[in-house]
């Protein structure tokens, strides 16, 4: 009830029954008159099985998604983010002006991405705003695989945010003309999927449909979150015989490598031809060749015989490998620790990510899985310009990264995180901070000495960027007031 008694128009998932206890429904009784003949098949198990876990964190709403009160809520849209559809328009609608002029700020969303913003008058705290495939039967397969990367990257985002709630829209929409049973086959696997997988901080998950399409999602959310035994058992034989690999991703076997079991024989009197035979079996791409002799490239680029363009390819092979395994990794513990985020833009326009060093517990945490996090959030920042906002703010001996961590992530990361970089502004450093810091951009690190700024007051800081523009922790704030009193914007536009 709001102020003034009336009732709410927003929705408490709280109060909507889980699909676990929708059991006894409609769907369960059209399974129990499936023909005994679909039981011949028992001998295999469901890929899919029971699982009351995680059934209790299902939900099927028919409904409008803007008015749940979950944590976030999807967007389904266009690439520039400004698409008219039913789901978008009543996000618009009930989120207010705000959200038109923060979608300016994302300057669009690729199709498979998603991107976050604040829910404003939502009842939602956020929107993940994704881009849904347009579907052509000639192009299938890549359209499964971007309507895969909608909803995995979703989840993902999620988890990494550290959000108990997710509200779905149906993310395909009539316009991009994806048929709807097909699209929920791939939703509800790769849902199932994350939340085996890396959903533990996940604890409910809202399928919101229209009135046409519940009749879709009734018939399928059994084959991929049966609620008992007998009703896995029903559901088995439905199931699609594709359901992607162990992340609900579509298998393209045209794309997979195809390596040979013993690729030559070394007693073949005919060796070399033996494994020219075997080597055209391995394929004739870059990878399965391995673009030469690796070591041999090692051994150049130590001696300094190797050309520049060399050592760029070679660097940018590292670093696509690391990136893979921060996409593939459950990194939702680092996450967790709100040590490094995004927020607004400077006075420039240029995207601001920032880093809590009092949030990073270097002597309790991975530090690898820190380097993975790291890379996963930067990527697609720094295809821009971007600068970053480190608050030293009250870190103490077990916050501090060493320099030989620094150095490795600096030698890791793409040519672009370097040349986007317009700022680092180090906020409340103390006398030891700036002298290991001018130590490591003098004679570690080349090009970076140049762009910190060292900042003793948030005052100085928001003569860069508007203090509307920044999140900043609460301590820090109580901790600059405490030093060098509040705020006074006069005081800030004078210096």
């Amino acid at each position: 009830m709001d102020p003034l008694g009336a009732r709410s128009q927003f929705v408490d998932i709280q109060t909507l029954p889980t699909w676990q206890q929708q059991l006894g429904g409609e769907g369960q009784n059209s399974l129990m008159d499936q023909s005994d003949s679909l039981l011949s098949l028992q001998a295999f198990p469901s890929p899919f099985p029971f699982r009351a876990d995680i059934n209790r964190k299902i939900i099927l709403f028919t409904g409008h998604v803007s008015l749940l009160n979950c944590t976030a809520v999807v967007n389904t849209s266009n690439e520039s983010l400004t698409d008219k559809n039913p789901v978008s328009d009543s996000i618009h609608q009930l989120a207010g002006p705000e959200l038109r002029d923060e979608l300016l700020k994302l300057k669009g969303c690729r199709t498979g991405e998603a991107k976050l913003t604040k829910g404003f008058n939502l009842a939602a705290r956020f929107i993940i705003h994704t881009v849904g495939p347009k579907y052509k039967a000639k192009y299938r397969t890549a359209a499964e695989s971007s309507l895969y990367s909608c909803y995995r990257n979703i989840m993902q985002l999620a988890a990494e945010q550290s959000m108990t709630s997710v509200g779905f829209c149906v993310v395909t929409t009539t316009k991009r003309a994806y048929p709807l049973e097909d699209a929920t086959h791939i939703a509800f696997r790769t849902v199932r999927r994350f939340l085996e997988n890396h959903g533990n901080s996940i604890e409910t998950v809202v399928f919101t449909v229209s009135e046409a399409e519940e009749p879709v999602y009734n018939k399928l959310l059994p084959l991929y979150f049966p609620r008992s035994d007998e009703e896995e058992k029903f559901c088995l034989p439905l199931i699609p015989a594709d359901i992607g690999n162990s992340e609900g991703e579509p298998v393209v076997p045209e794309r997979q490598i195809r390596i040979t079991e013993k690729p030559g024989s070394l007693e073949d009197e005919y060796e070399e031809e033996s494994l020219e035979l075997d080597l055209g079996q391995v394929g004739t791409h870059a990878f399965a060749r391995m673009e030469g002799d690796v070591d041999k490239q090692r051994k150049l680029i130590l001696q300094g015989q190797m050309s520049e363009a060399a050592m760029q390819k070679q660097h940018q092979r590292n670093y696509s490998r690391w990136l893979c395994r921060a996409r593939a990794e459950d990194l939702s513990d680092i996450a967790a620790l709100k040590a490094l985020y995004q927020t607004g833009v400077d006075m420039c326009g240029r995207t601001v990510m920032v880093v809590v060093g009092r949030n990073i517990p270097v002597t309790l945490i991975d530090l690898e899985k820190a380097l993975l996090y790291f890379i996963h959030v930067m990527d697609h920042i720094t295809v821009k310009e971007y600068v970053m906002v480190y608050f030293h703010t009250l870190t103490g001996e077990h916050n501090h990264l060493n320099s030989d961590f620094l150095k490795n992530l600096y030698d890791i990361v793409d040519m672009k995180y370097k040349r986007n970089l317009k700022a680092f502004y180090f906020v409340h450093p103390a006398f030891r901070s700036k002298v290991s810091a001018w130590f490591f951009t003098t004679f570690s690190v080349s090009g970076l000495k140049e762009k910190v700024r060292y900042l003793d007051s948030l005052q100085q800081l928001f003569t860069c960027i508007k203090p509307e523009q920044i999140d900043i922790p609460p301590f820090v704030l109580e901790y600059d007031a405490r030093m060098n009193g509040p705020y006074n914007p006069s005081e800030a536009s004078n210096l």
